[in-house]
């Protein structure tokens, strides 16, 4: 652990060295060893019961939270670090070959100024007579091609997608992708689009694109049930949240609201209250969560892009899971307003989608900070990489890629390091891009940090609902983790956020050296979904821990990040390389995870679950 020491006799405490005198270079990774049981089915339910009985569940969490070094690390430390209560970022430099896309101007502005930045759109390309189109996905630009060719209507397409939504939902077994879906709103919403195309008027390049909300966002008239079964009966949806209102500005078509893990309280995707989403790739086997709905509803191609909320890799684990990209803004970057978790510190919402080239036109939608954030964190102006800008290769090729090794092998089959470096390779030999050796100190540290402060935020949201008798109306994975959140003190949460401040130190150090860390996104590939844990749901925090071993620093630290595919293992499930940026550097990850896309296209397959939605 090289930021410790112990001091004097036995009876003092550990003691950390002050961030800026540790050893960066003498510092050796530890393989986190989480100890957790597996829990389905009865044992599961046994289990709750004892950790919600007043006199066991203190001795049950106490043992859990021994098992795994917390109270050493938070109670028994002195960390000479005062707290950071949510991400500080020190001014940044000002990214090279980019487009000011401008916060303050309609979203419908700023996805004009995206799409002026992307290569010219070439439909011969897209739409070749050959028997298997030379692509994975339909993008924005091919629905707005064939809308405004006259191939078809967004009326048209909407009924595809309702066939398709249908299909999965009689599926045996059943692929619960979406919790709210009114089919006639559907068609109303495309028989709107559709005028103002016969009308010659289309709002933006996003009109008729159809894309999928998660359950935790609101979308007017929809309810936002966070997954649960009662959560609309007590907050009552008035009006669009605000990255919604951005998207309807441009004239976006809503299929519904999104399937996800229940309140986002877990990695894997499993809900009994409405059906477990299924991956598109492996249908036994779980898309990752929390936001499971819209990565699977993306990876079947029944839309181009959803929204999500990533506070512990809820984004980009799914979307590595299924083979799609999974696009984590910085914190703070989007307004949260409307969102159920909108006063958290490591959550934002972002987009997936099946192309870069999509993330980046919806992120310019609906990008820009809330008041009050633009005065505490001090946002970089809104900007994105000029794609075509003869010095593209140019600025690619000065990108310099940290790489922790050690840690970035350290997962349960070598195969996903070997895909994601060997991504990182084609990158250093087709633009000259550096790989650079960087050490990144208590990971360990920063995991429990992030459990604490995602664990305090959530359980003081949802203490009242749990006092007022509600607990039971949970899934049985929810109140496992609410007990274990609630179990966490003041001390504990004060300590996570000193912690806090020592990461986000060595982070800003590395990025003097390096412009983008990498890492694969998760340590395993989709895992598969027990048949007993369908019903009741599961508690596998050994699974958890490997899902999430490199997305923290994103959702602690609040820094931007994205996965991007770059391949598959032997059983075919998809593999996702994640790229971390500076704070506000969206268009210098943007850029490079452009780059990645393309050289790694040909590695990519299309989901046995798949719906053409355009059907060409």
């Amino acid at each position: 652990m090289g930021g410790s020491n112990s001091k004097g006799k036995g009876s003092s405490p550990r003691a950390m060295t002050p961030v800026e005198e540790v050893d960066i270079a003498a510092v050796r990774y530890k393989s986190p060893t989480l100890q957790a049981p597996h829990l389905t089915g009865f044992t599961f339910r046994a289990f709750i019961w004892l950790m919600e009985s007043p006199l066991l569940g203190s001795l049950i969490t106490s043992v859990l939270k021994s098992q795994n070094n917390m109270p050493q690390m938070l109670q028994q430390t002195v960390i000479p670090e005062r707290p950071m209560y949510y991400p500080e970022f020190p001014p940044q430099d000002p990214e090279p070959g980019v487009v000011l896309v401008g916060e303050d101007r309609h979203p419908v502005e700023r996805v004009y100024e995206a799409l002026q930045c992307l290569p010219s759109y070439d439909p011969s390309l897209r739409w070749a007579t050959e028997e298997k189109p030379p692509f994975l996905y339909w993008k924005i630009r091919d629905f707005a091609h064939a809308y405004r060719s006259g191939i078809t209507t967004p009326s048209i397409v909407a009924e595809h997608v309702i066939a398709g939504v249908e299909e999965w939902n009689n599926k045996k077994p059943p692929m619960p992708m979406l919790i709210y879906f009114n089919a006639d709103d559907l068609r109303k919403q495309a028989e709107d689009s559709t005028k103002r195309f016969e009308q010659g008027n289309p709002v933006s390049i996003l009109d008729g694109i159809f894309i999928a909300i998660k359950d935790d966002i609101d979308c007017f008239p929809y309810p936002t049930k966070g997954a649960t079964t009662f959560f609309d009966q007590i907050h009552t949806v008035e009006k669009d949240a605000v990255c919604v209102a951005r998207l309807r500005k441009c004239g976006v078509i809503f299929i519904g609201k999104a399937n996800m893990h229940e309140l986002g309280l877990g990695v894997t995707g499993n809900n009994p209250n409405y059906g477990t989403a299924r991956n598109p790739h492996s249908v036994d086997r779980y898309t990752g969560g929390s936001s499971s709905g819209p990565a699977a509803l993306v990876s079947s191609g029944l839309c181009s892009v959803a929204i999500g909320t990533d506070g512990g890799g809820s984004v980009r684990i799914p979307s590595a899971l299924c083979g799609i990209v999974g696009f984590k803004t910085t914190y703070g970057r989007t307004d949260m307003t409307g969102v159920l978790c909108d006063s958290g510190t490591v959550e934002v919402a972002s987009p997936l989608a099946s192309s870069v080239e999509d993330a980046m036109l919806v992120y310019s939608a609906i990008a820009g900070s809330r008041p009050m954030d633009k005065l505490t964190l001090r946002p970089s102006p809104l900007c994105v990489p000029n794609l075509l800008s003869p010095d593209n290769s140019n600025f690619l090729g000065s990108v310099k890629i940290g790489k922790y090794t050690e840690w970035f092998h350290d997962v349960s089959d070598r195969e996903i390091s070997s895909t994601c470096e060997d991504a990182l390779n084609l990158l250093r030999s087709t633009f000259g891009c550096q790989i650079e050796e960087i050490i990144l100190p208590e990971l360990e540290e920063m995991r429990t940090a992030h459990i604490v402060s995602i664990g305090s935020e959530s359980f003081c949201d949802l203490n009242p609902h749990y006092k007022a008798g509600r607990r039971t109306e949970f899934t049985l994975d929810t109140r496992t983790s609410l007990a274990l959140f609630g179990s966490f003190t003041s001390t504990d949460y004060v300590a996570s956020q000193s912690i806090r401040r020592r990461i986000m130190h060595y982070h800003m150090e590395a990025f003097k050296k390096v412009d983008v860390i990498a890492t694969p996104t998760t340590g395993i590939t989709a895992p598969k979904i027990p048949p007993s844990a369908l019903k009741s749901g599961e508690s596998d925090y050994v699974v958890s821990a490997y899902l999430m071993r490199f997305i923290i620093a994103g959702n602690l630290l609040g820094l931007p990040a994205i996965s991007v595919p770059v391949g598959h293992d032997k059983q075919g499930l998809p593999i996702g390389l994640q790229l971390i940026g500076r704070p506000w550097g969206e268009a210098s990850l943007l850029r490079v995870a452009s780059a990645v896309e393309e050289l790694c296209m040909k590695k990519r397959n299309r989901p046995s679950a798949f719906y053409d939605i355009l059907k060409a």
